[in-house]
């Protein structure tokens, strides 16, 4: 019998275009968040929208309300995306971006535009797909190069925003309807690459098995790996997922109730929250984006360039942007997260350091200094701060998609997303938990630096030796051990 395919492919080349749709729906998270900057202070966009022009405050708004867009699509993904499935939630997410994006270009003067307009950028960001994607991801990946398929994905929004900047530099020479209309109507490329992709790939295993449906989780899992259904790498992966469902303490049940979330033990479900919710919030909080959405603004009114100027050098700023995005990718698994984040940190701090220092002269060639801190920023996060956080909250075995959410709905306000399959960092939280570290302590840092690397055997073994299941436990007793105050272990 031969392996299943989808879209005619199976194995490797089925893994690619899962991974190539899902790094698209970043491009699309990274376009859209650098298309505002080379339009919105152009004569063109102004000329339409009079409340923006030489209004800083009108224009942050305009800019800003993207966000509130995508803070509402990531608390609708951790209210219906268990029901929904990952295809389904996708393929929606990108018809209401397009929808949102229709809205936004065809503003005409006669009407009410600002408030249009506004209407289409909040519609748009309700349906970017960043709290899904990672979910759908992780779960058609294997484990070893879950982490660096995530950390990809994450710095191909850098991409993202370096397409951005270079069409609106392009358009800026067109017509004046070109200039700001063009630059928008373009999401609906990636949008519709992202909506064509999932209407032929698979639906999430993980998703499959979770609901009972275990005949098509099989083929998913075969054609996933390029084998046959019957074959006993399909058999042993299919009982590794639902293992993890049941370590999770919610098999039997299509939904993971929000509750789940603040649960600790041995899963340590809200300590890995917070990590997730935390290294998002303070890669937000950081800085990048008024380097990413303002950079043309700061060269044009500190800076004094002209507008064309600024835009090319904004331009200039994402293809560094871009290029130290792809340092983490070979870097990642050697030097390990804990150390790029600190490294990251310094060195936004310190380019910050000079940027503030360098504007307080308020002379040109002093604020010239500024700018260089501005690329020596944007080259720091690049390389760590951006992909890092998406590893960070990436699931891991026993949860389930709403840490991803979590973590989501955190960067755009607040998101949520439980993890989804069993890996190392489960049992070093098991055995961090049975070594005595309760809600803090070292024992989880101590356990990470011993535990060796373990094959997907190897983790099922010690899972069960750490009490992450037993095979006599009862479904639902995770639920249980919710309503006894288990946080409180």
């Amino acid at each position: 019998m031969a392996p299943p395919k989808f879209m005619g492919l199976t194995g490797r080349p089925l893994s690619l275009a899962i991974s190539t749709v899902a790094t698209t729906g970043f491009l699309l998270f990274g376009y859209d968040q650098g298309v505002m900057s080379g339009i919105i202070t152009s004569p063109a966009f102004n000329d339409l929208f009079p409340a923006t022009k030489n209004n800083s405050t009108m224009q942050g708004f305009v800019t800003a309300i993207y966000e509130i867009g995508c803070f509402f699509g990531a608390v609708f993904i951790l209210m219906f995306g268990d029901s929904l499935g990952r295809r389904k939630a996708m393929i929606l997410g990108s018809s209401i971006m397009i929808l949102g994006v229709i809205i936004q270009v065809t503003c005409e003067r006669r009407a009410t535009p600002l408030a249009q307009f506004v209407v289409g950028r909040t519609v748009t960001g309700v349906g970017i797909n960043t709290s899904t994607i990672p979910t759908y991801q992780a779960e058609c990946s294997r484990t070893t190069n879950r982490g660096l398929l995530i950390c990809v994905e994450g710095g191909i929004i850098a991409f993202g925003s370096l397409f951005a900047y270079w069409i609106d530099y392009g358009a800026s020479y067109g017509p004046p309807d070109l200039i700001w209309r063009f630059p928008i109507a373009f999401q609906i490329v990636f949008a519709f690459i992202v909506i064509v992709g999932m209407l032929w790939l698979p639906e999430s295993p993980r998703w499959l098995l979770a609901r009972s449906n275990d005949a098509e989780g099989e083929s998913v899992i075969a054609a996933l790996r390029g084998i046959e259904v019957d074959a006993k790498e399909t058999k042993l992966q299919k009982q590794i997922i639902l293992d993890s469902i049941r370590a999770s303490g919610y098999a039997g049940r299509k939904d993971v109730p929000l509750k789940a979330v603040f649960t600790s033990g041995r899963t340590q479900h809200f300590r890995r929250m917070m990590l997730g919710v935390s290294s998002q919030f303070m890669q937000q909080v950081g800085g990048c984006n008024a380097v990413i959405y303002y950079f043309p603004i700061l060269f044009e009114q500190s800076i004094h360039q002209t507008h064309n100027i600024s835009l090319l050098l904004g331009g200039v700023n994402m293809i560094v942007y871009a290029i130290f995005a792809t340092v983490s990718w070979f870097i990642i698994e050697r030097v390990g997260r804990r150390k790029l984040f600190l490294w990251g940190t310094v060195g936004q701090c310190l380019s910050m350091v000079i940027v503030f220092a360098c504007l307080i002269p308020g002379t040109t060639a002093a604020a010239k200094g500024a700018a260089t801190g501005l690329f020596l920023f944007i080259a720091s996060f690049g390389a760590t701060w951006l992909p890092l956080p998406w590893n960070a909250a990436l699931p891991g075995r026993n949860k389930s998609a709403k840490d991803s959410c979590k973590s989501q709905c955190n960067e755009h306000l607040l998101q949520l997303d439980l993890e989804l399959f069993l890996e190392e960092i489960d049992i070093i939280f098991a055995k961090g938990y049975t070594d005595g570290g309760g809600i803090v302590g070292r024992k989880y840092v101590q356990a990470a630096k011993h535990l060796p690397l373990l094959s997907d055997e190897e983790i099922d073994s010690k899972a069960r030796e750490y009490g992450l299941f037993q095979d006599n436990k009862a479904p639902n007793e995770g639920i249980d051990k919710i309503e006894k105050g288990w946080l409180m272990d």
